[in-house]
């Protein structure tokens, strides 16, 4: 291992990118590679050795069927074997049928997000191989078609099915039945009568192909600028990566459905990253509109059944557009040309579970693997991103205006120190009356508090108590509408009691602050006539009903939208033009290096969801520090201001993107153990130039899920190859059986 001090950055995101792997290439027919190392989808170090069978040419990627102690699993075939076994010891990993192989981009890009996350390659590798029976054979859908044999005696229901049967074309028994009104068994005894035969048809019907130029859209001068730029990407078939910088409305998404358009001339597969499923709604609409037809979905929201099917065409080549969450960059594209990455700011795209990754980042290695154009895409970019297109490491393509005659909104800033709601209500008197008069106008409002549940905190009036979750050191959020206390970390779920669990006093509980629904409460007070919604994880069962409160907002059957970070961005309604920021200081947290820049982000993409159509937006933010630089910005909607200030603020202090962090937490049951290893890891850590080592603290949330948890933080000149540091520092190690170490690379949390 090399020493620490002065270590070279490896594995930069924007540098090239090291295959260290070993490659196999085919073996000519009928002489058999024996030996070869097998990647396994679980936490293990790296591959096993195996024997293939007589006669197979091995190939990097190849799947196989490998017996691991008493149980067989699939897994890869990843290089050559180390010999390190006696050949007749090795088992045999059999080939699946058809001799299907992931791809090799597919399999290098594995091994990069191994190296760069610190994870077991195995890890990795479970996230390509997500879709349960992808490579199992088909199974055939059996469906019914007339025969040429009529029974003597028909009924008026099988005649019915006769009738509908004429056309020759084959049905189940259900859509048979359905459509002539009859009950199956009908439809069964026509089938035993030798009536109608089956035919065996496919698993999956094949996947409607979106066609480039079906309804080609009319830019402006600066989106064709815009699109000019990101179709020659495409073309050139090389790694580039794009910044679309364009404010709210600007026509980002028509002008990037340019390039998808220029992929799919070549023939080349596209996929298009959206940090959320809500985000889906009427993006999924605008792509059918502009391509004739849907794109493949991928999504943790999908059955097994709909993962296999689409699994397997994105192997295939089948399915040429892939719109999915961030676990899409796993799957096996066999020819990726373009890469979308939407709202590329958004922290959504930070896995911080299992393999701790952000999509964004990874997504750059992705088309640098696939030769691919990347395309990330914002009104607030990151500030990484930032940086990198003022460096000129990233194209940089702007939008300035927004399409059509549609203006920005006027925002002004609410001083709730002066403009002081009424006591025990959160809206103050400046946005009830912009509410009235938008409301006797016939237009719609959009009030945003990133709160779920009815009050964040609920105490006892008596004694003081906090009712606070048993698993974790937080409170426990009150839900009135369920009349249930809920744990927002680990879903603790309780009734509310009617007594206060510390002194036994009754009704003594009360709600402390707001959430969206006491907001919704204080709404049908003001007005109990208006068509009013909320839209929160907690009353949006799953994206069908979120999907349905959307549509029903663009078709004007609400008047007001209540919601949380979940509707403050990506959707689109031309008759919005109000929008109230009930507390915008709630994005406030100590010790979070991105607070600043999340915040404006957040406030300035909920902003421009107002005015986007022909009648003009306007914006109030309520806030009690009206002089802060972030609320000012967001007013004067100055962005390139505040990126200005947030990038000095982050060079004086070496943070990203101008040093790097990476975040070792620690967790365990028994909490005395979890300090003591935090404490004798940081007495371990190597002293090293460039690097600072701080903690071991306690976590903002100490408790969690029944859990003790300490941090530790590294911090690290840009140039220096943290993960070589991290592994020089832990790797001799030995943790206590109770204690766990998770790594967090790039951490952009910090709770």
């Amino acid at each position: 291992m090399s020493r620490p001090a002065g270590i070279d950055r490896k594995e930069s995101l924007f540098e090239s990118v090291p295959m260290n792997s070993v490659r196999l290439k085919p073996a000519p027919a009928g002489i058999a590679l024996q030996r070869v190392a097998v990647l396994l989808p679980l936490p293990l170090p790296g591959p096993y050795d195996y024997c293939l069978p007589e006669g197979v040419a091995a190939q990097r990627g190849l799947l196989v069927e490998a017996p691991l102690g008493a149980r067989t699993t699939i897994g890869v075939v990843w290089g050559a074997g180390e010999a390190e076994i006696a050949q007749h010891k090795l088992k045999t990993a059999v080939p699946l049928d058809g001799l299907p192989a992931l791809p090799p981009a597919l399999c290098d890009f594995v091994d990069w997000v191994a190296r760069y996350t610190l994870s077991p390659p195995g890890s990795v590798l479970a996230l390509a191989l997500r879709a349960r029976g992808a490579f199992a054979p088909e199974s055939p859908r059996l469906a019914w078609r007339r025969t040429s044999f009529t029974p003597a005696r028909l009924s008026e229901k099988r005649k019915r099915v006769l009738d509908v049967m004429a056309d020759g074309l084959a049905r189940s028994v259900a859509a048979i039945a359905e459509e002539a009104n009859v009950t199956p068994a009908i439809v069964r005894a026509l089938i035993a009568a030798g009536a109608l035969a089956a035919d065996a048809l496919p698993e999956f019907l094949p996947l409607p192909s979106p066609q480039p130029d079906f309804a080609p859209p009319s830019l402006r001068s600066e989106q064709s600028a815009a699109a000019d730029a990101l179709r020659k990407a495409v073309l050139e078939r090389n790694f580039s990566v794009s910044l679309l910088d364009g404010v709210t409305g600007s026509g980002k998404t028509e002008t990037y459905f340019e390039a998808v358009a220029q992929a799919l001339r070549e023939g080349r597969q596209v996929l298009i990253l959206l940090p959320e499923i809500a985000l889906t709604v009427q993006f999924l609409e605008r792509f059918a509109a502009r391509f004739g037809c849907r794109p493949a979905e991928w999504h943790s929201d999908m059955g097994q059944k709909q993962r296999k099917h689409v699994y397997r065409t994105v192997l295939s080549g089948e399915a040429r557009v892939v719109v999915g969450a961030r676990s899409a960059l796993f799957l096996p594209f066999c020819d990726l040309g373009l890469i979308i990455v939407d709202e590329e700011h958004e922290q959504a795209f930070k896995q911080e579970e299992g393999v701790i990754y952000h999509a964004r980042d990874m997504a750059v290695v992705r088309g640098r693997i696939s030769a691919a154009a990347v395309a990330l895409v914002s009104a607030t970019p990151s500030l990484e991103s930032y940086v990198n297109a003022e460096a000129g490491r990233y194209r940089w393509l702007k939008l300035t205006a927004r399409h059509g005659v549609a203006r920005m909104p006027k925002i002004e800033l609410v001083d709730l120190r002066q403009d002081r709601p009424a006591p025990g209500q959160w809206m103050s008197p400046k946005l009830i009356t912009a509410l009235r008069t938008t409301l006797t106008d016939g237009e719609q409002s959009l009030l945003f508090l990133n709160r779920r549940g009815y009050a964040p905190l609920t105490l006892c009036e008596r004694c003081g108590h906090k009712l606070t979750c048993h698993q974790c050191s937080a409170w426990l959020v009150e839900h009135r509408y369920r009349r249930r206390l809920v744990c927002h970390h680990c879903g603790v779920d309780m009734p509310t009691p009617k007594a206060c669990p510390q002194c036994g006093e009754e009704a003594c509980l009360i709600a402390c602050g707001p959430g969206v629904e006491r907001l919704a409460e204080e709404f049908v007070q003001h007005f109990p006539q208006a068509r009013m919604a909320i839209a929160s994880s907690d009353t949006m069962h799953g994206p069908a009903e979120l999907q349905a409160a959307i549509s029903a907002m663009g078709r004007g059957e609400i008047d007001v939208l209540i919601g949380t970070q979940m509707i403050a961005k990506g959707h689109h309604f031309p008759n919005l033009t109000l929008v109230g920021v009930i507390d915008a200081d709630l994005g406030s947290a100590d010790g979070d290096l991105r607070v600043r820049e999340r915040t404006f982000q957040l406030l300035h993409q909920v902003a421009g969801r107002a005015g986007r159509a022909t009648r003009p937006g306007r914006v109030l933010v309520q806030t009690h520090s009206p002089d802060d630089d972030v609320m000012r910005a967001v007013a004067a909607a100055d962005r390139d201001v505040f990126y200005a200030q947030e990038r000095q603020l982050r060079e004086r202090t070496h943070a990203p993107p101008f040093g790097r962090l990476a975040a070792i937490i620690l967790s365990g049951v028994d909490g005395e153990a979890v300090r003591e290893t935090g404490k004798r890891l940081a007495r371990a850590a190597p002293a090293a130039r460039g690097i600072k080592i701080w903690g071991p603290t306690p976590a903002f949330y100490q408790l969690l899920r029944g859990r003790t948890r300490e941090r530790l933080l590294v911090q690290t000149e840009r140039a220096i190859d943290v993960q070589a540091y991290l592994r020089q520092w832990l790797e001799p190690i030995k943790l206590p059986a109770s204690v766990r170490l998770v790594i967090d690379i790039d951490p952009v949390s910090f709770f």
